[in-house]
């Protein structure tokens, strides 16, 4: 049961009714982590516009959605984990690729480089070294990418947290956190 009301899309009003009605026709239903951030209309607008200017970015969907799993992982986020694990197959991610994302890992170096970094960055709550940065561009990252990709996980960090603190209703069909199966 989730720890604060989660707002009717129906009975909201001003901007959270009309961001929620966005929301909706995105994924064909208001999942119950925007219902959360609805009671405050300037988290609503500040978290659907961070997804929407990610979802254009240069690192793509599917590394977008394969970073969120990472996270969610480390987080112990099962809201985040069971809804990016749905949409990083929607984004042309196998089950095996998203399995593999969750744990940092991926077959594809450049995949692999920035899902090692991004548990890293997670882990030490940004406090990283010049080689953690260097391992990166190795792999062809640039600055542009760089930034992107600590963008993404600032914006899980933000979702994590609230469907953690918050005790929101996994709305999502379920996925097993590795840490909680170590």
């Amino acid at each position: 049961m989730s720890r604060i009301n989660l707002v009717d899309p129906k009975s909201a009003t001003g901007t959270s009714a009309e961001l929620l009605g966005d929301i909706h026709a995105a994924f064909g239903a208001t999942p119950n982590m925007f219902k959360a951030v609805a009671n405050s209309p300037a988290a609503l607008a500040s978290m659907w516009s961070s997804f929407g200017a990610l979802g254009t970015g240069r690192l793509g969907a599917k590394l977008g959605e394969q970073i969120a799993v990472a996270v969610a992982d480390r987080n112990d986020c099962h809201y985040c984990l069971a809804a990016h694990t749905a949409l990083g197959r929607k984004a042309g991610a196998s089950a095996q690729e998203m399995a593999e994302a969750q744990r940092g890992q991926s077959d594809d170096p450049r995949t692999a480089a920035a899902l090692s970094f991004v548990r890293k960055l997670v882990d030490a709550r940004g406090q990283i070294a010049d080689a953690d940065i260097t391992a990166l561009r190795v792999v062809g990252y640039d600055d542009q990418d760089i930034v992107e990709v600590i963008a993404h996980v600032a914006l899980n960090l933000f979702t994590n947290y609230i469907n953690v603190a918050l005790a929101v209703p996994v709305d999502f069909p379920g996925v097993k956190l590795v840490r909680e199966a170590a």
